[in-house]
This record gives C-alpha cells, structure tokens and sequence, in this order.
C-alpha cells in the first residue's frame, strides 16, 4: 500500500486487497461501501479491477474516505504476519514401557469382548502362560485370543477345584 505501486492493466480482488494492506474476508466486507465493485469478465466470470479502479481502491485507502463519501477506519497492519522459524526439537527418547502400557491395547481388546474387569497384571500373567516365549513378531489379534481364551478358562463354573 505504498505510493510506489503502479497500477496494473487488471488485477485479481486478492491482489487488490494486497494493495491495499487488507485481508481478502475484510476487502470483500468493504466492496459497494467503502471500495468500488469488481468488473467481471464475461468468458471466465471472474471478478478483476481496471487501472481506473485500482486507483480509485488506493485513494480510498489513502484518504480514509469510502467511494459512498463516507469516512472509513483502517487498523494498522501487525507487524509479526511473517512467522518466526521454529527450531526442529528432537523428541525425547522414550523410556521403556512399562508392562501395563505394553498390554494397554490387548485390555483394551479383551474389554470390548466383553471381560470388563481384566487389567494389566491378569493380562500379563495369562501372556506369560500362553506365550512362554513373548509375545515379540506376534499379531495383536492372536494375543488377544489366546488370552481371552486362557481367562475364559479359568472363569468357568464347572471347574471343581
């Protein structure tokens, strides 16, 4: 929005409103008040501003004075509309998880099966009895099978003992 910019045969409304140091919403709010209509072109339908237009957009901006002839308010643009770069933060390294955050996602599964008062130490107790080996390069769905079914086990009601 300097005095410097010289006028372009036609320019787009957002270019428009970059000449005069508004955003494109708040030219668009201020179109038919404060600053003149676009020309519209007839094969594309766009919306364009002639040297005659542009000139009369920077009057208004300069003057304070809408196209109506009515006085018109402008806010200081800010400053800070370049953001600053942000250093890349390298994440913390992880500690190792502990037991009930490695079985969180098979509680989860055995809950929504039904077994609503498992948690993480029956979950890692049955994980020890039907993979004596670990549970390392195995599906989380095969888990979670052989533990439903191992606790499943154990729960019935027939079983004397």
């Amino acid at each position: 929005m300097s005095d410097d910019l010289l006028p372009k045969q036609v320019v787009t409304v957002a270019e428009m409103a970059r000449m005069v140091g508004l955003s494109r919403a708040r030219f668009y709010q201020l179109m038919g008040r404060a600053f003149p209509w676009p020309l519209y072109d007839v094969a594309t339908r766009r919306p364009f501003y002639n040297e005659e237009q542009q000139r009369a957009c920077l009057e208004v901006r300069k003057r304070n004075c809408g196209i109506d002839g009515k006085p018109i308010l402008f806010y200081a643009r800010r400053l800070d509309l370049v953001s600053t770069p942000r250093t890349n933060r390298t994440p913390k390294p992880k500690a190792k998880e502990k037991k009930s955050d490695q079985f969180s996602d098979v509680v989860a599964g055995l809950r929504a099966l039904g077994l609503l008062s498992v948690n993480a130490s029956d979950v890692a107790a049955a994980v020890k009895v039907v993979f004596p080996n670990g549970v390392g390069g195995i599906d989380v769905g095969e888990v979670i099978r052989g533990v439903f079914l191992h606790i499943k086990r154990q729960n019935r009601t027939d079983k004397v003992g």
